[in-house]
Formats: structure tokens, sequence, C-alpha cells
């Protein structure tokens, strides 16, 4: 028996998420009060995307955009593919800076694929989910807070990604800072060693540790917390405006790191009131996402 499709569009808003968050190297993950809002559809035929809002005019209009190319990896999953696809994007998210934005698109396929078939959302359940977006990512640290929101810890093992999902004290307090220029991933883990210090090695999971501690339950450690000594700095060279803004920001005692590959950088305790990053720096207030990746759709109430 094949799958049932819906008739109706689904939506899906997915979350900024910050990724790191200084110590916490390719783990640790922060859901953000920035969105982007996908809606889908089934059609008779063909496969099309229309983006409003970051990225529009750049992206793919068609199956090689990240969002149908996660739809169709969890259809596949699913066991059957639908004929066509209607997706539109309205994305808040800047492509390119540290925010996850790929990760918004890839969870938020997954999400409006298991929206669209009857019974999806078991069909493919959430760990299932996570390993898809992660399997289209790389590593998951980025789709695990934007799948499940709060502050969450991912890993793989065996069988894939894996994540468990922790709430943050109201105490922690994003504020990013996104510049105008783009960073790239790949080049930003180009510039990684292949061996890092056995001591360096050591410093990092004990401040990973802590932060998971400070995000929790006490904010008053997070500066302390969100030291690092295996990607930063050896990422400065080609961030010296982001490596800068960190070494400011962390001198007037803000517990700052770079977000995800940069070259945001993202302030997690107050930052103060007559501190001035530079004109070339766009400043945004924002919360921890709760939620995560939130479907809602005809079928997604029948399940």
């Amino acid at each position: 028996m094949g799958l049932t499709f819906a008739t109706d569009p689904v939506t899906v808003r997915t979350p900024a998420t910050s990724a790191n968050l200084g110590p916490g190297f390719d783990a640790l993950g922060l859901a953000l009060t920035l969105y982007d809002d996908l809606e889908a559809r089934v059609t008779d035929g063909g496969f099309t995307v229309t983006v409003e809002g970051k990225g529009a005019g750049e992206l793919p209009g068609d199956e090689e955009h990240l969002v149908v190319r996660a739809m169709l990896a969890t259809f596949d999953a699913m066991g059957e593919r639908p004929d066509g696809l209607a997706v539109t994007c309205v994305n808040q998210i800047p492509q390119a800076r540290g925010l996850g934005s790929s990760s918004a698109a890839i969870v938020g396929g997954v999400q409006l694929a298991r929206g669209l078939v009857k019974d999806g959302m078991n069909l493919i359940g959430d760990e299932d989910a996570l390993r898809i977006a992660a399997r289209l990512e790389g590593h998951p640290d980025n789709v695990a807070p934007c799948l499940f929101g709060g502050f969450t810890i991912a890993w793989t093992e065996g069988a894939g990604a894996r994540a468990v999902r922790l709430g943050a004290h109201e105490g922690v307090r994003p504020k990013v800072f996104v510049p105008a220029e783009r960073g790239y991933t790949a080049s930003a883990r180009a510039a990684l060693p292949p061996d890092v210090p056995h001591a360096d090695a050591s410093f990092n999971a004990g401040r990973a540790a802590l932060l998971t501690h400070a995000i929790t339950a006490d904010p008053r450690l997070l500066f302390a917390a969100t030291e690092d000594r295996l990607h930063q700095g050896y990422r400065a060279e080609a961030m010296p405006g982001t490596a800068s803004l960190v070494a400011s920001l962390r001198s007037v005692g803000v517990a700052a790191v770079v977000s995800g590959a940069g070259p945001t950088v993202l302030a997690l305790s107050e930052v103060p009131a007559d501190f001035h990053p530079g004109t070339e720096w766009r400043a945004q207030t924002l919360g921890v996402d709760a939620h995560g990746a939130l479907v809602k759709g005809s079928m997604v109430e029948l399940a």
C-alpha cells in the first residue's frame, strides 16, 4: 500500500541556530528566535521553490534547493515520492553567516515531508528525522537544536546522529552581531589542524561540561565556560574582524564566541549598553527558541 499524501499545504517554522558555543565544537547547539517560514504542497508534477527574503534571487528554484532535497530524502525513507512539490520559503535567517541557514532548510524539508504524509510523524520518528537531517548536513550540531529547540548536545554513533535537548536558563540572553560579508563552513574547517595538543583537548572537555551547567542552571559561569582552544584561534586569521569583536566583547566581561563557523559573533550574557561594535556589524537581541521546527497541516492533525 502506498503513502497517502496531503491535499492541503503544510507549513513549518524553522529557528536559526548557533553551534559550537565556544568549547562545544561539533557537539553543542542553541536554537534562536529568528526564523524561516516554509510552506509546501503536493502537485501533479515538477518541483518549484519560491524564495522571499534572505536568499531571494540567489537560491535554486527547483529540486536542487536544500528544502526539496531534504524532502525527497525523507520521502525516500518512507518509500514513495509525490509526483511534484511546490514550496515557498520566507527567510529571515541570513545565508552563510554561522546561524544555521542550511540546517534550517534541511530540517524544514524533513518536517514538511513528514507533515505531507498521513502518519508521517510516526513513519519517520524524531530520531530518524534527526539522522536524515544530519546525513544531509554532514554533522548534527546545528540540525539538532533546529529540530528540537532549546540547548542540545549532539553526537554520532553506529546508527547515526543522536541528540538530547535541555532547557536554557532564563538568564541566557543571546545577542548576535552579524556582518555584511559571508563566511563558509568548508573554508573555515580548512583552517583547522589535523591534530591538537592533548592539553587543549582536555581544556575544552572541561569547559564544554561547564558550559552545559552554565546554560541550563547557572549563567554566572558563562564567561569561563565559553573559553575555547580547539577552533576559534585557528580560524582567527581568516576572520580577523570576527576574532577582534569576540576579543573586544570578552575584554568587557561578555561571554562571546564565534557563532558556528562564523563570521557572526554570539554573546550569551548581557552586553553593556555603551558597547559599540562598529558600523560593519548589525546587532540583534534574540531569545532561545524552546520548540524547534514545528509543522502544521491537516495530515499532522490526523496523525
